[in-house]
């Protein structure tokens, strides 16, 4: 396919720069105690006073709230607490994205160092879906479980909890998803006890955006108090309990959850234990994933190196083997299962690669002028579209729903992401009488449709999308934080920026913007044949610096088509090499000319 193509259905991104108010910055600089950068940094992200940026920059892992502030947590710690002294057999039932395998692997560990009779399940994504399933619930009564304890999902499994109910298994839902809501209210599902941080109680918990795996550090925490009968607990359930942190950390990251407030703190803390003691199990990840022993953990190593692995599993297998790698006690089996996964994972990469390549020329070819996305085809594994919806969105700045028409089977599967602003599970109620199943929130969503009900469905959702957005999707917008200029790009610039760490979401990694670029000695680069990146240095005034723009070789074009003169969005970064340290920019995004408009 010609690139002129290509560059006509890329959705260019609109560029906002933040406002600066020097006044303010400098008050804030002074009080904080924090350079001007950090100062700028802790504003653009609403922390306004000294004592806010401390709490912010510091993290304390005392700043954690109590568990039993956590609504439903109390009752939850004591009948587990019960259920273990009374020898009774306890299944951990997770989900099996890396939130889920996290928060269960904490359990698992903490359960099992107080000698309960505990097992775990991870449902497969294909054949039990998502949350808790009525026959796997049967299974596990029939295997003579008594207590049932979700990890990550349930609150939304309302017949689900009733067939628990009806075989007289004891069920504990921890989750931290949105609730299903009715005409008068919430429709929690009948569990002995719900253990959620948004619940309506009369003292609401101080933080409602926890993860999966950070409830399940809660009740982990509270059941150690309950055992250790003090609020104070043992040495040996303390150190379970620090190793936990850093698998809520890794769960917090992997599900996006704001890293603000106690997120912030789990993620700080957790990286560091992970780093400086890690278990059996995550030494094999960290050396698989290609993590030095000697660099600092970051939550974007997460997000991009184990988070992915860990990820793999539930994608294409049996997400039951990260469960395996973060409880087991063996370096040998770690290794077995870390090896397993970076298998699963290389293969899950060649999918996307494969499948979102495959997506865009259909797009292109046949649907370049709908003002959403519906794209299937009997090729693309189930466990894989989701991501192939994310890379869609980012590339053509549209809703995408992506659909693995699987042979042989009556329904397909598919999953849908949407653009800022656009609330996708709303539109596919629009398409309920299609839709053989849906769910999921606003900004991600999963449906089940007939093959032969995706043309009926592409109709449906782009008049959906069309009655909202006569004029198509508004673009998309790149928040920067501040224009600087390359000379300004220094180490101790990098170290300011490091006091800011960990970024995720709602603490972005600072984006800047540099304006009256010159390009020169602009390359491709990759791996074998496969040329995705591009390698280029830009010059302004008597500073020159090397650029890296990972995944935009097919705009190569775009950035020399005005003589050279280009303006970049981008991020800093220190690139070591042998022993030699030079900064150098991570490009986000590029306009070709000496300046860029601004939003």
């Amino acid at each position: 396919m010609q690139s002129r193509n290509r560059n006509v259905a890329r959705a260019e991104k609109q560029w906002h720069l933040l406002p600066a108010d020097s006044s303010a910055t400098n008050r804030l600089a002074g009080s904080a105690r924090v350079s001007s950068v950090v100062a700028q940094l802790l504003l653009n992200r609403g922390v306004r006073d000294a004592a806010a940026a401390r709490r912010f920059l510091d993290s304390p892992l005392g700043a954690l709230h109590p568990p039993l502030a956590l609504p439903g947590v109390k009752e939850a710690a004591e009948r587990v607490v019960r259920a273990v002294t009374a020898r009774r057999r306890i299944c951990v039932y997770g989900d099996y994205d890396v939130d889920g395998v996290t928060g269960t692997s904490i359990l698992l560990r903490v359960l099992g160092k107080l000698g309960a009779d505990v097992q775990f399940h991870v449902p497969l994504r294909l054949s039990e879906g998502y949350g808790l399933n009525s026959e796997r619930l049967h299974e596990l009564y029939r295997n003579g479980v008594q207590l049932v304890i979700s990890v990550d999902c349930g609150i939304a499994s309302i017949a689900e909890a009733q067939t628990a109910r009806d075989l007289g298994l004891e069920l504990i839902v921890t989750d931290h998803h949105e609730m299903k809501m009715g005409l008068d209210g919430p429709l929690l599902p009948v569990a002995d006890v719900l253990v959620h941080p948004r619940l309506r109680a009369a003292e609401p918990y101080p933080f409602g955006d926890l993860s999966g795996a950070g409830v399940a550090f809660k009740l982990a925490w509270a059941v150690a108090q309950r055992a250790s009968g003090s609020e104070k607990v043992s040495a040996d359930l303390r150190e379970v309990l620090l190793d936990s942190v850093g698998l809520a950390a890794l769960g917090l990251v992997a599900d996006v959850v704001p890293l603000r407030d106690e997120n912030r703190v789990f993620v700080r803390h957790g990286l560091e234990r992970i780093k400086a003691n890690p278990s059996v199990g995550l030494k094999a990840l960290l050396d698989a994933s290609g993590v030095k022993p000697d660099q600092v953990l970051t939550a974007e190593d997460v997000g991009f190196k184990l988070a992915p692995r860990l990820n793999a599993a539930g994608r294409l297998g049996c997400a039951s083997f990260a469960v395996e790698l973060l409880t087991t006690q063996s370096p040998t089996k770690a290794r077995q299962l870390a090896e397993q996964l970076e298998a699963q994972n290389g293969d899950r990469q060649a999918r996307e690669r494969k499948y979102t390549q495959a997506a865009k020329e259909l797009v292109e070819e046949q649907f370049a002028d709908d003002p959403a996305i519906v794209v299937g085809s009997p090729e693309w594994h189930p466990g894989v579209v989701g991501i192939v919806a994310s890379r869609l969105v980012d590339y053509f700045g549209k809703p995408a729903l992506v659909i693995a028409m699987q042979p042989n089977e009556a329904v397909s599967t598919g999953s849908g992401r949407s653009v800022t602003g656009f609330a996708l599970h709303t539109a596919l109620v629009a398409c309920d009488d299609i839709l053989e199943g849906h769910g999921g929130h606003a900004a991600a969503a999963g449906l089940k449709v007939r093959p032969d009900r995706i043309p009926a469905l592409r109709d449906r959702f782009n008049a959906y999308v069309r009655s909202h957005y006569p004029g198509g999707a508004p673009a998309q917008t790149l928040t920067l934080d501040a224009e600087v200029p390359l000379s300004a790009l220094t180490f101790g610039l990098i170290n300011d920026l490091d006091k800011l760490e960990p970024y995720g979401a709602g603490n972005p990694r600072p984006k800047f913007l540099a304006a009256g670029l010159k390009v020169e000695a602009a390359r491709l680069i990759g791996t074998g044949e496969i040329q995705r990146h591009m390698d280029f240095r830009v010059r302004q005034g008597d500073t020159t610096i090397r650029c890296v723009a990972w995944g935009m070789a097919d705009r190569m074009e775009e950035l020399m088509s005005a003589g050279g003169d280009c303006c970049l969005a981008f991020t800093p970064k220190i690139n070591e090499w042998k022993g030699s340290r030079k900064l150098e920019l991570q490009v986000i995004d590029l306009k070709p000319g000496k300046t860029a408009k601004l939003v």
